[in-house]
Order: structure tokens, then sequence, then C-alpha cells
């Protein structure tokens, strides 16, 4: 099969927004999506999940993780209206009958869909300057936090300064009765309780 096609990306339809019972996006995605696979001819073409990866430090390594922008909500390409400007019934009926579906976002009898800078919004990773994954530390300056890590072992210290592109903090401890200022990695810190 020739690349260049399977490169083409899919400009049939509009999206549209649907309303989904919280926690079961990821079951409505993958039951729209297995059944267009199955070949049900419905003017349905895809289903995604607003998404974002961001790293966090979990057990001083930073990993990256996935998460739902929008919780309770998953996007769907589709060709809801017919050429006459009237609800395709198939296709709404289609979206409508998959499990843990609430409906469509909006006008209950006639859903707008998104504009092209809407759904780039929604999902940022579908654009073209798609941020690199932030890092998700779980404190923020002025902050008190616990050295775990280095030469400072046991310390505590409050939070000055960020840096999140080089993943490093700038920490104020008391080190001989003075307040020294000390730059640590993100996974070398905790949050003090």
């Amino acid at each position: 099969m020739d690349e260049s096609v399977d490169m083409q990306q899919d400009v049939r339809g509009q999206w549209f927004v649907i309303q989904t019972l919280s926690g079961h996006e990821n079951k409505v995605r993958d039951t729209i999506n297995r059944q267009l696979r199955m070949g049900d001819q419905v003017p349905v073409y895809e289903a995604l999940i607003p998404e974002n990866k961001v790293k966090e430090i979990r057990n001083g390594k930073a990993v990256t993780v996935t998460k739902k922008l929008f919780p309770g909500y998953v996007l769907v390409r589709m060709d809801l209206y017919d050429e006459n400007g009237a609800v395709d019934e198939k296709a709404w009926y289609f979206v409508r009958s998959v499990q843990g579906v609430l409906g469509f976002l909006g006008d209950a009898t006639r859903p707008m869909p998104l504009s092209e800078a809407e759904f780039l919004d929604m999902n940022p990773a579908m654009g073209e300057d798609a941020p690199a994954p932030m890092l998700i530390i779980g404190v923020k300056v002025g902050d008190m936090v616990r050295i775990k890590d280095g030469v400072f072992l046991g310390c505590e210290g409050k939070v000055m300064a960020i840096d999140e592109t080089r993943g490093r903090l700038t920490v104020e401890i008391l080190l001989f009765g003075r307040t020294t200022p000390a730059e640590l990695e993100f996974w070398q810190v905790e949050a003090a309780v």
C-alpha cells in the first residue's frame, strides 16, 4: 500500500463534543472506534479524548503520564447533518446508543460542531506545535519541602524559585544559622508535611 495515502489526514466530518459518564471516556471512545472498524456504515469517522502528556516525579524519577484535559467528554468526528442540514438519524443514534454517552454538548436538538481553532485548543497534542510534556512536581514557590537526596538530606527549606525547563528548583535552607540557597533537582525534594 502506498505510504503517502496512509499519511494523508482524513478530513471528512466535523468535530462534536459528547458528554459521557465520569470515568467512561476510554470505554466510549474505544466502543465507537471498534464499531467503526467492524464496518458500520455510518458517517462517523473517529473518536478521541483530549489529553496532554505531563511528567510527574514518582519514586524519584520523572515519568511521562497522560492526563485527560476535559474529564467526562469525548470528541467525535462525524457528519451529523446531511447536505440539507437535517440531522442524520443513523449517525445520531449510533453515537447516542453507546453505553456511557449522556448526549451531545450544546443544544440537545441541534448540537454545534467545533471550529478548527476550538478543536486545536481542546486537544493541543493534535496541533503542529504540540508542546513537550511539562513536568508536574506538586510544589510551588513558597512551599516547604524536605530534601530526600544529596548533601542536604533530611533538611527542610522553602522553595524560592522553580525552573521547569531545567528540572531544577532553588530551596532556601537554614545552614549554620544562616539561610542558604541550594539548587536541587525536582526528584531530590518532596513536599514537607
